[in-house]
């Protein structure tokens, strides 16, 4: 089996326990984790409306946390799992925090950042998607359809 695609399922999933957790506080169940060197350094799920704080995206608070673990504010040698493709304000910020990559399970085809511009990113950031996509996707479809 192919090392990557093993470490990319398995950080996925840590990434889709937090948005487990974000749903299960009533918030869009986005989760994310950040990876350094083969390790979770940072961990974050929306909070925006446990903390009424729009830009309290799971991106951002993995981010906050990354730079706190590491000492720093660029990332560089880091790999952000996330299971929903980022918004515009989240890969604007990983532009900012110079992000080394960026690894999203499901694409948001209404507010992902590719839906205005792929060059809010960092030139140097890499991009994959379609990690667990279906479950990624599955457990934001079910979280609106309850909504509703």
């Amino acid at each position: 089996m192919n090392i990557t695609a093993r470490s990319d399922e398995f950080f996925m999933k840590q990434a889709l326990l937090e948005a487990r957790k974000a749903a299960s506080r009533d918030e869009v169940p986005v989760g994310a984790v950040i990876v350094s060197n083969g390790q979770i350094i940072a961990r974050g799920h929306n909070l925006t409306e446990t903390l009424n704080d729009a830009t309290a995206h799971a991106e951002m608070q993995a981010f906050t946390a990354a730079a706190n673990h590491i000492g720093g504010k660029y990332l560089k040698e880091c790999t952000l799992y996330v299971t929903v493709e980022p918004c515009p304000m989240c890969a604007a910020a990983s532009l900012w925090v110079q992000l080394g990559e960026i690894v999203f399970g499901a694409a948001d085809p209404k507010r992902g950042y590719s839906t205005i511009s792929g060059n809010l990113l960092h030139p140097k950031t890499k991009v994959r998607g379609g990690v667990l996509a279906d479950e990624c996707g599955n457990l934001m479809s079910e979280f609106f359809r309850k909504k509703r």
